[in-house]
């Protein structure tokens, strides 16, 4: 019986470290794209300017509107939530009688008791998150009425830790300004930031112990 409590605990433990060395990701899509190859001209290169396996408008905008472009993502993420909650009740109650007989001599008339209750309860929860910074995507897909799915990653290692930032979401190309949108103007955006930094480690040790703190109270 003690070697399987034994077993369990270092079962447990080790899926405490596997989710601090592997965590889940919201950004569940490719993040890149490989441009898809053009299919074959119907007619050899002639050495004309005009090819119609590489045309392109010369007098077009630059921006991203193919599998493989890439985008600029200035994310500006901000949230502010409150919420206020108060709550109060009141209860009172009252009972008399009249003794019988010789009682109602002695004791004076009747007898009348009463009892009251009350109580209120309140709490305040806020919350505030702000997340600035900028990220190239690559378009992952095109849909059919010309908004891009777009997906994107980056990795910043400093000292001894690692950064990631991760995005997707899908872009309204009227939204997008010299090849640059906001993130507020993405739909079904998903931003992420996650680091493998000592201080990521030292809070899933704090967790770790925490829980077998609440199994072995000794």
């Amino acid at each position: 019986m003690k070697r399987f409590a034994f077993a369990s605990l270092m079962a447990a433990a080790l899926a405490l470290a596997g989710c601090a060395a592997t965590p889940s990701s919201i950004v569940t899509v490719p993040t890149t794209a490989r441009p898809i190859p053009p299919e074959p001209a119907a007619q050899a290169a002639n050495g004309a300017i005009f090819q119609t396996a590489q045309y392109r408008p010369l007098f077009e905008d630059r921006r991203a509107r193919h599998i493989g472009d890439t985008l600029i993502i200035n994310i500006v993420e901000k949230t502010v939530a409150n919420t206020d909650g108060a709550s109060t009740g009141k209860k009172d109650g009252k009972a008399s009688f009249t003794p019988p007989g010789p009682l109602q001599a002695r004791l004076g008339g009747s007898v009348s008791t009463s009892a009251s209750t009350s109580f209120a309860d309140g709490g305040t929860q806020s919350a505030s998150n702000a997340f600035t910074g900028t990220i190239a995507v690559t378009v992952t897909e095109v849909l059919s009425n010309g908004n891009l799915i777009v997906a994107g990653e980056k990795q910043v290692a400093m000292n001894k830790g690692i950064e990631f930032i991760r995005f997707s979401g899908m872009v309204n190309p009227d939204m997008i300004n010299g090849n640059a949108v906001a993130s507020t103007n993405v739909a079904d955006a998903r931003v992420e930031y996650r680091t493998n930094s000592r201080i990521d480690r030292a809070e899933m040790s704090s967790m770790a112990s925490r829980f077998f703190q609440s199994i072995l109270p000794f």
